[in-house]
């Protein structure tokens, strides 16, 4: 524990540059009372409108909220949401020098709507079509004139479109020229392209669905996994260990939700981390969260391990606040304990 604090308090001296699809969520609060006199649906009294910035920007926010420097960079349509999230981003003091317009498209909005501490119903507006090679391009460009200021970069990818094959082919291989470690967040359809990355963080559904996806063999043209059925712990370790050698990898961190997580290395190494959280209320954005610790403790000089412990507490926060949620450096100390 004493360890993990001195990890914490080094948060400061890093710097993270986020790559991904940016989301505005949205939150609509209000209280049910009675149901519709035109359709068999409840009738919110709505109270109020907030706003907090999600996917790469609440990686982003969570880097700042835990005391590291970060850049975000990623696409925002040319539209009023657009404002409203880089007013969010302004107001928490998040860097955003990386954004760009792209004509046409929506800013990708999650609208939740909240009835006391319950979600009624999510409204999604977005555009989940790959980005033209111009803009791709551009964030590119950006990346390479900047890098060298980062000590490691993530990349977000929620499948609205900015981490495409394209982007990411010369994304990490001049990421890596520069000795710089990549944690993906993944979408359980873009597996393929994470080759040689340094680390990715997906929860078990992701996980077994990317297996079943990428369908790898052994030399005997054999399935290692049984695809056909429901994935067992045991699977889940065999499928981590296949993922990790095809993809070129370090290591994986898999979520379990209330089972914790559990972190592959590949020196064959397997840590389960119980789960620390006491009470779950929401459970938006704890993959951010997740990523957030665990790369920012990496470039403070923590071992994996270290960093996932940090990541697992981080998440046994949020996770007990409601909404897209961050947490800070003395919640963290408290929640370990040091």
């Amino acid at each position: 524990m004493k360890q993990l604090k001195k990890i914490i308090n080094r948060f400061h001296k890093a710097k993270i540059l986020v790559v991904g699809d940016l989301i505005l969520d949205e939150y609509i609060w209000g209280s049910v009372d009675r149901i519709s006199p035109e359709a068999p649906v409840p009738v919110m009294w709505a109270k109020k409108r907030t706003h907090v910035p999600g996917g790469a920007a609440n990686v982003a926010h969570n880097i700042c909220a835990l005391g590291g420097n970060v850049c975000l960079v990623g696409v925002i349509g040319d539209d009023k949401n657009a404002e409203i999230l880089a007013s969010e981003l302004k107001k928490r003091s998040i860097p955003a020098g990386g954004l760009f317009v792209a004509a046409g498209r929506h800013t990708t909005v999650k609208t939740r709507i909240i009835a006391g501490h319950q979600q009624v119903v999510r409204v999604d507006w977005e555009h989940t079509d790959s980005l033209p090679r111009q803009l791709n391009e551009k964030i590119c460009a950006f990346v390479q004139r900047h890098i060298d200021k980062f000590d490691a970069v993530i990349i977000e990818d929620y499948g609205k479109g900015v981490i495409n094959p394209e982007l990411l082919k010369g994304l990490i291989d001049f990421v890596h020229a520069r000795k710089k470690a990549v944690t993906v967040d993944p979408k359980e359809d873009h597996f393929q392209y994470y080759r040689g990355v340094t680390t990715i963080t997906p929860n078990r559904k992701e996980l077994e669905n990317a297996i079943r996806n990428l369908k790898i063999k052994d030399t005997t043209n054999r399935f290692r996994v049984n695809t056909d059925r429901l994935f067992t712990d045991k699977d889940i370790e065999l499928a981590a260990g296949q993922i990790m050698s095809y993809l070129g990898l370090e290591s994986i961190l898999v979520t379990l939700g209330e089972q914790g997580m559990r972190l592959f290395e590949n020196n064959g190494r397997i840590t389960h981390i119980p789960t620390v959280a006491q009470e779950v209320f929401d459970v938006s954005g704890a993959g951010d969260t997740v990523v957030a610790t665990f790369t920012l403790a990496a470039a403070c000089g923590a071992t994996k391990l270290e960093a996932a412990h940090l990541a697992n507490f981080a998440a046994g926060i949020v996770v007990s606040k409601v909404g897209t949620a961050v947490t800070n450096p003395q919640e963290l100390k408290e929640k370990i304990g040091a």
